[in-house]
């Protein structure tokens, strides 16, 4: 009776315990995601209200060696108000997403994501333009979500890639010249979502018969 007694009330600190972590992590997630779409309003409101859109001058200007602070700068500035809102929903999103899966692989993909869309337009885009937005980092998230299932065949992978293809499948015309106005970095997303999915190949790598080294579980 007593030993019943106790493996109760362990399996109940446990349960307190993985409930505690996870509101510990969604709260982690929810302050990094919330300050980082403060912080995107913040620089777009100063910017719009304030500076005239001068920050925009520090975008992706391709071939251009001064233009390569861009690589880092690009996703937070935007052309305008508009812009940004059409980012905002679907950048937390993915963003959240992806963490809820590791925090660990969010920063992976958001870095290779930057990096890939960033130093793309910097080789392929147009003379004398400047790309701004975070819309390269939306299609690395989408790129790796989209990919996730096929590289690692998880049943979890495998339905949110499905979820991500069927809810938002219709991206993919974003990332080509021919189907997007010339107002648009068809570019970045290209390259971003060849960085989303490079991402997905590489944490696949990193695994071992499906499931996280260093933390298993998740979506």
């Amino acid at each position: 009776m007593s030993d019943t007694l106790q493996n109760k009330q362990a399996l109940q600190t446990t349960t307190k315990n993985e409930i505690a972590e996870i509101k510990k992590e969604l709260k982690l997630q929810a302050g990094v995601l919330g300050g980082a779409g403060a912080l995107l309003w913040a620089l777009e409101l100063v910017d719009t209200f304030v500076l005239n859109q001068a920050l925009n001058a520090w975008g992706v200007a391709p071939g251009k060696i001064s233009g390569l602070i861009g690589v880092l700068t690009m996703p937070f500035l935007h052309g305008g108000l508009l812009h940004l809102a059409a980012n905002t929903f679907p950048l937390l999103f993915f963003s959240w997403l992806i963490m809820l899966r590791d925090n660990r692989e969010w920063a992976a993909v958001t870095a290779a994501s930057m990096v890939t869309s960033g130093v793309g337009t910097w080789i392929v885009g147009g003379a004398n333009s400047v790309h701004v937005g975070a819309s390269g980092l939306i299609f690395g998230y989408f790129g790796y979500l989209l990919t996730i299932g096929i590289f690692q065949r998880k049943i979890s992978s495998i339905l949110l890639s499905l979820f991500i293809g069927l809810g938002y499948g219709g991206l993919v015309f974003g990332m080509f010249p021919m189907t997007v106005s010339s107002m648009i970095s068809w570019e970045a997303h290209l390259f971003g979502f060849i960085g989303g999915v490079f991402s997905a190949w590489a944490i696949n790598r990193r695994t071992k018969g499906g499931k996280r080294r260093l933390l298993e579980g998740g979506i």
